[in-house]
């Protein structure tokens, strides 16, 4: 029960603050020398190097090749109790980078430009914290994971058994989050973060010359009209109380301006917060499409994939995490509840298993232009937010895992 947590009027700040901000030297230097080798999803292998070497250094017990590339870190308390799991990612992404700092990356057309390099520091300085202040009850499993932006880690690392030996009780993960300024965090119960869809479809129809139209079938009109068509699902067919969200990101067609195509290709995705919506969308897709289609006699081939379900945070869980950074945070904004988003992640799976909550740690400076959106060339956060992940974690590991739960 919710009421038998720790509040923040029984969070003792001045015991665990100083240690941790003592860390903030070695946080920032862990994020700038993952910062500069950047590793696409299962392909982590200095990452993952990096983390063993650490976690090896301050004798923890871990695991590591969990997933190809992943790692576990086990921290057993003092005294027998519940188990908690906190969760990092790793990889990185196929970006340029544009930023001129002395810890740019250095692997060609790879950049960390999500947050995963702080992710993973905070993750670090928290195994660093515990493994030297064991006083808790029960386990910290520390897991870091591969491939969040793609194709998925999560799954895989929880079909190795992550969550097993000890049994996970609950979890906890963290986004830096450069659309809240840095001393915020946005947490909420239920949808934080949308399911993701996706789909590619090819619409076949029959080529010939722009001026004697009367014998093709279009792909170019046809295609034109499923994109608008499209759009009516949400606006139609959706609960103007639920979110969702239709795009189509390409469309490819022709190749002169006198020729009508015999092919057009399109892709797109889907986003959603209600898991009831699963199997919803590629039904009702597939169906405007070939309606469409049939009108024009033309033929289509569609795939259509779900790459994660949405992230569902739950509420004992959700208003732990707002406790701890009740008492936490020190800016006037402080918790900020409206913080749902279209994006994904595969933290989903995570929370589809056991009890958990996935939460936003604001990492956004104007003043010192650390402004640029998540995967932009440019992105960057201010590192003070590091330590703040570090207390949020080892706080939530002090609320969670009391003698009395």
């Amino acid at each position: 029960m919710v009421s038998t947590l720790l509040t923040p009027h029984t969070l003792d700040l001045s015991r665990i603050r100083p240690v941790i901000r003592a860390l903030q030297p070695d946080l920032v230097q862990w994020r700038r020398q993952l910062h500069q080798q950047p590793e696409l999803g299962f392909h982590e292998e200095a990452t993952a190097a990096f983390i063993h070497q650490k976690l090896s250094e301050w004798k923890i017990e871990h695991q590591t090749e969990i997933a190809k590339t992943g790692v576990v870190a086990i921290l057993p308390g003092n005294r027998p109790g519940k188990t908690l799991a906190i969760r990092a990612d790793m990889d990185a992404l196929p970006i340029q980078e544009e930023n001129e700092v002395p810890y740019k990356s250095q692997h060609d057309g790879h950049m960390h430009a999500c947050g995963h390099d702080g992710h993973t520091a905070i993750a670090l300085g928290l195994a660093y914290y515990l493994s030297q202040h064991r006083d808790y009850a029960g386990t910290v499993k520390i897991i870091f994971q591969p491939a969040e932006e793609g194709p998925g880690g999560a799954k895989p690392m929880i079909e190795a058994g992550v969550l097993k030996q000890p049994d996970v009780d609950a979890i906890i993960g963290l986004h830096l989050w450069n659309y809240l300024p840095v001393g915020t965090v946005g947490v909420r119960s239920g949808a934080l973060m949308a399911a993701v869809e996706c789909f590619r479809c090819t619409i076949l129809g029959k080529g010939g010359h722009g001026a004697i139209p009367q014998t093709t079938i279009d792909s170019v009109l046809v295609s034109s009209q499923i994109v608008t068509m499209l759009q009516s699902i949400v606006a139609r067919n959706v609960d103007p109380l639920e979110s969702a969200v239709v795009t189509v990101g390409e469309l490819h067609a022709g190749t002169a301006e006198n020729v009508i195509a015999d092919t057009a290709r399109m892709r797109g995705t889907v986003r959603y917060f209600n898991p009831q919506y699963r199997g919803y969308f590629h039904k009702r897709l597939e169906e405007v499409i070939r309606g469409i289609c049939e009108a024009h006699g033309a033929r289509y081939d569609l795939d259509y994939w779900q790459l994660y379900p949405p992230v569902v945070n739950d509420a004992a869980i959700a208003d732990l995490v707002r406790s701890v950074a009740e008492a936490v945070v020190e800016t006037p904004a402080g918790v900020v509840p409206k913080c749902q988003t279209m994006g994904g992640e595969d933290m989903s799976f995570f929370l589809q298993e056991v009890p958990g909550c996935y939460f936003f740690l604001g990492s956004a400076n104007a003043q010192l232009n650390f402004t640029y959106p998540h995967h932009h060339p440019k992105f960057d956060f201010d590192e003070t937010v590091l330590q703040i992940g570090v207390e949020m974690f080892a706080r939530c590991v002090e609320t969670f895992l009391r003698d009395k739960q």
